[in-house]
């Protein structure tokens, strides 16, 4: 299995802070339109960079002459995330991180972003979306730890039903439990540590904010 891994540069918020580098160390590096501003704060070079650009400023084009770019007409079928991701695949991926994914000015986005990352995790791909501040990774049926900080927050969104969820090492644990779709039962638990996450069946997504201890 290949197991390189691929950061892509979104749009959205990205806060550069030592969690996060760490994530990204030995990654390659896509920027899709506009996420290249994250570039220079993550201290790094995409060897791609995609998209439509219309939301990329002359400034930033200026910063970044030589990084290859492969443009998109404005009127196209998908996003500049879904071709850069695309384009990371086609480079042998087996792990995909989300930079810039949650959050930001458009929600249409950052929900396609989810569903997106559901759909991979789906073909066997790990995912991660990150802003820095938050994290989210899939949950599909079987077993899946996260290295959360003690007293930090995290939740359970449900994309379908939930059935035989459990949640171990954290405040409110549960125990094969069934979750309608559309509860809120499983949102704002916090972690003992870290937490390990089992799923019978059904699709949902962990979303943590490990410097979030508001909870505690």
């Amino acid at each position: 299995m290949n197991h390189e891994t691929f950061a892509i540069l979104l749009g959205g918020a990205l806060t550069p802070n030592d969690r996060l580098k760490a994530v990204l160390t030995s990654a390659r590096f896509i920027a899709a339109d506009g996420g290249m501003r994250h570039a220079a704060a993550l201290g790094v070079t995409p060897e791609l960079w995609v998209g439509d650009f219309d939301s990329t400023s002359q400034q930033l084009l200026d910063t970044w002459p030589n990084v290859p770019r492969q443009p998109y007409p404005a009127a196209k079928t998908e996003t500049d995330g879904e071709i850069a991701v695309s384009e990371a695949l086609e480079r042998g991926a087996g792990r995909i991180i989300l930079a810039g994914a949650l959050g930001g000015d458009r929600s249409d986005h950052a929900l396609q972003h989810y569903l997106s990352a559901i759909s991979l995790a789906e073909t066997g791909k790990g995912v991660l979306l990150t802003s820095g501040d938050e994290e989210a990774v899939p949950l599909l049926p079987g077993q899946k730890t996260l290295d959360l900080p003690a007293g930090s927050l995290f939740s359970v969104l449900g994309f379908t039903e939930l059935d035989g969820l459990s949640l171990e090492n954290v405040r409110y644990p549960l125990e094969r439990f069934h979750l309608p779709f559309g509860s809120s039962r499983t949102i704002s638990n916090v972690a003992n540590g870290p937490v390990t996450f089992t799923l019978h069946s059904g699709k949902a997504l962990i979303l943590a904010r490990p410097f979030d201890f508001s909870g505690a």
